[in-house]
């Protein structure tokens, strides 16, 4: 999973926090534990002892030595388990670390150990909830807004084709791997797009993947600003971009447009297909319009190598505003 510097810097410092708050609380019930029962102290203390009389021991090569120092081990081991079950709570004295794997350090050797992973997925949702005031999820959805009867333009009513688009949204979210191909949400203002396509941003990074959304504004903005004017700011927002498992693209065509505009766009689109890294965009334009604001060579990228979906009906925000 390609989660960027600052969401694994994120969720670095929270692994970090909750471990020292555990050893924090392990050693305050352990020092309440030796003032109310000071046998304990004293069993720890020769324990502690005890363990170097086993290394002495073994160095020496005493068999018999060796065997006594672990079983007058085993005595106090036994003293102390039942001490502390008539005086404390279960597992009130334990001493386990934070993670069993790497003992809450984050890494097994150099690889990402599973509960610093558990982190970044909890730091990426945390930040896409920051996209909009709601918490778009798929189960939001209502298909009571399109109209249920047939239109002669598509065929089939909005509704029907709108089923068609929300399914196919839910299983590319839900089934999501790094070769999941990219969708086109072409359609009105209103439809769905943007809430279809956070719900998608939210079900990924849910399932444990790396996800950018960027209102097209926004991704140019960023683009511009690292090309002219760099920053590690701006850098980092830009590697967020390139590396990220799904980059979701909201808005396309109200950006302001430029050959700048034209050429970073085809140059994004065109890497990300040749990494086979997916990405969802989401327009008000045509295909004929995304040729004639951008080039033929866009147009013919995004036709060729995204599943298109188109958006229909009634203007949804209208629809509410009516009370409907």
């Amino acid at each position: 999973m390609a989660y960027s510097n600052d969401v694994i810097r994120k969720a670095k410092a929270r692994l970090a926090q909750e471990k020292a708050e555990l050893e924090s609380m392990q050693q305050a019930r352990l020092a309440e534990a030796y003032e109310k029962l000071p046998r304990l102290r004293q069993i720890d203390s020769q324990l502690r002892k005890s363990m170097i009389l086993a290394a002495q021991a073994a160095f020496a090569g005493g068999k018999n030595s060796l065997d006594e120092v672990r079983q007058a081990n085993k005595v106090l081991q036994q003293e102390r388990q039942d001490l502390i079950a008539a005086n404390f709570p279960a597992d009130y004295l334990s001493d386990a670390p934070l993670c069993p794997h790497c003992g809450g350090e984050g890494y097994v050797g150099s690889t990402m150990c599973s509960c610093l992973q558990e982190k970044c997925r909890q730091e990426q949702k945390k930040e896409l909830s920051l996209l909009n005031s709601n918490n778009e999820e798929f189960s939001a959805f209502r298909l009571d807004f399109y109209p249920d009867r047939v239109d002669p333009n598509f065929g089939a009513s909005p509704r029907a084709i709108m089923k068609r688009n929300f399914d196919i949204s839910r299983k590319f979210a839900d089934t999501f791997t790094p070769n999941s191909g990219n969708l086109l949400f072409v359609g009105g203002t209103g439809l769905g797009k943007t809430f279809l396509s956070a719900c998608i941003a939210r079900a990924v990074a849910e399932g444990g993947y790396s996800v950018a959304y960027e209102t097209a504004s926004q991704l140019m903005s960023k683009l511009e600003k690292h090309r002219f004017n760099p920053d590690e700011q701006t850098a980092e927002a830009v590697k967020k971009i390139d590396s990220c498992d799904l980059l979701i693209v909201d808005d396309l065509g109200t950006e302001l447009p430029g050959n700048f505009v034209t050429a970073a766009l085809y140059a994004l689109v065109n890497e990300r297909l040749l990494a086979n890294k997916p990405m969802v965009i989401s327009t008000n334009l045509n295909i004929d319009e995304i040729a004639r604001r951008y080039s033929p060579q866009i147009a013919s990228r995004l036709q060729g190598s995204f599943q298109r979906l188109t958006f229909v009906g009634d203007d949804i925000r209208v629809l509410k505003n009516r009370g409907i």
